[in-house]
């Protein structure tokens, strides 16, 4: 058989693989949860007030690496694994990264100069893998759950700008964002209102903007100035944040006609 036998073509259908970052509170766990089958993989205490399946806090790296094989390796009836949070996460790589050099941070692990980082990219690589082997070997979907942050992005074409990002390193952002199938900015749509007669300008009655309490809270899933997402789904560019809403919209853009390519990031 040449090489050329072994061309495949059309779609193939996998368990999605999905990040969702946001501000705290925001119902990132929530929307996890809700997914069928879940199964989390906690690095920070959150899920105290959510009904879910879960492992004992993890502690170190590889109390997580033994329960992504544990998942592999055991029976069970899982249909998902998520991990909350990826950025609590590279808190216990950064962690592992200092034991393994005798370094008291990240920054000055094997002589500084950035190497620590160098190293918990091989940290990431592993947990990568054995999540690939989840969704190969055991039909499960992904998802990772993380902080947000604002960043200051320095765009070649235009003037710099401030956004929204997941609170990781930079290379470990650059490397989940590339590998998973759809990063989704969970936030809230705040409206103003504007109260009049709130106050005087000379003779004139002046109008004070007042911001809505609460707020509906959404995903963006195409990225923009004001974060980083992104979708291979062929999902509207924003969408409620619930689990239903992203199936009924991820069932739509399955059944649409493949775009050209998935949005930046």
């Amino acid at each position: 058989m040449g090489m050329l036998d072994t061309i495949q073509s059309g779609r193939e259908a996998k368990p999605p693989r999905i990040m969702i970052y946001g501000s705290e509170g925001v119902g990132k766990s929530t929307f996890a949860a809700s997914a069928p089958g879940t199964i989390f993989i906690q690095t920070e205490d959150g899920l105290g007030e959510i009904d879910c399946s879960k492992f004992p806090l993890a502690h170190s790296l590889a109390d997580v690496f033994s329960g992504l094989a544990a998942l592999r390796d055991e029976p069970h009836d899982f249909q998902c694994v998520a991990v909350d949070s990826v950025d609590w996460l590279e808190r216990l790589i950064f962690d592992e990264v200092c034991r393994e050099f005798g370094a008291r941070s990240i920054e000055k692990a094997d002589g500084g100069y950035g190497r620590g980082y160098v190293h918990a990219l091989t940290h990431w690589r592993k947990a990568v893998s054995l999540l690939n082997e989840l969704r190969d070997r055991r039909g499960m979907m992904t998802i990772l759950v993380a902080h947000a942050k604002v960043e200051r992005f320095e765009d070649p074409e235009n003037a710099a700008y401030d956004r929204y990002t997941p609170r990781l390193h930079k290379a470990a952002t650059s490397l989940l964002c590339e590998w998973v199938d759809a990063v989704l900015f969970a936030t809230k749509r705040f409206r103003v209102s504007k109260e009049e007669g709130s106050g005087f300008q000379g003779d004139r009655a002046i109008a004070t903007a007042i911001g809505a309490n609460g707020g509906e809270r959404i995903l963006r899933t195409v990225g923009s100035p004001a974060c980083i997402a992104k979708n291979r789904f062929n999902l509207p560019g924003e969408i409620p944040l619930s689990w239903p809403a992203f199936m009924e919209a991820y069932a739509a853009g399955s059944a649409a006609p493949a775009q050209g390519g998935e949005a930046n990031v």
